[in-house]
C-alpha cells in the first residue's frame, strides 16, 4: 500500500491533469510501483524504466559516457540527464529520475556516503534537483526517497 504522501501526490497530479513518468537507478522500479498501486495511477502514470547498471543509462536512456565518467553514476548530474533525456521518451509532464546509493560498493565517499539520494523532477513550468542522506536499510533510505519526491512534487504543483 503506498504511503499518504504517494496518495496525496497522485490525486494532486491527476487534479492537474498531468502524466507522470519515473526513470530510477537505486530505486529499480519501487518508485514507479508505488504510484502504479494509488487510485490515480490510471489517469498519470505513463511507466517507468529502472537502469540500474551504466549501460542501460548510456545505450538506452542515452546519458553521455563521459558525463559518468566525470561524475559517477551515482550523481546530480547523471540524474539531470535521465530526467531529460527519459523525458523525451515518455513525452511526461512530470519526469522524475533518480540515482543513489542504498548499500555499499558505489560510488560513496565521505561527502557522498551510503543513503545520498539524488531527485532531479522536470515539470511543464521548471525542474528541482534534490540531493539527500537518508539513513536506514536499503529498503528504507528508497522509502524515504520516494516519498520525499511525493513531497517535492506537491509542494511544486500548489506553486501554479
Amino acid at each position: 500500500m503506498p504511503s499518504k504522501l504517494v496518495s496525496d501526490c497522485s490525486k494532486a497530479i491527476a487534479a492537474k491533469g498531468y502524466s507522470i513518468a519515473f526513470i530510477e537507478s537505486a530505486t529499480a522500479g519501487r518508485m514507479c510501483s508505488e504510484f502504479s498501486l494509488t487510485p490515480k495511477s490510471g489517469e498519470i502514470l505513463l511507466g517507468g524504466i529502472s537502469c540500474y547498471k551504466v549501460f542501460v543509462k548510456e545505450k538506452l536512456i542515452k546519458v553521455p559516457p563521459q558525463l559518468i565518467a566525470e561524475h559517477t553514476p551515482e550523481s546530480a548530474q547523471v540524474t539531470q540527464s535521465l530526467a531529460e533525456h527519459s523525458s523525451k521518451l515518455f513525452r511526461s509532464d512530470i519526469t522524475v529520475a533518480v540515482t543513489g546509493l542504498v548499500s555499499p560498493g558505489g560510488s560513496e565517499t565521505p561527502d557522498k556516503p551510503v543513503g545520498t539520494m539524488f531527485i532531479h523532477i522536470l515539470y511543464p513550468k521548471g525542474f528541482v534537483a534534490h540531493a539527500e542522506v537518508y539513513r536506514g536499510s536499503a529498503e528504507a533510505i528508497i522509502m524515504q526517497a520516494i516519498d520525499r519526491t511525493a513531497e517535492l512534487i506537491i509542494r511544486e504543483l500548489e506553486k501554479e
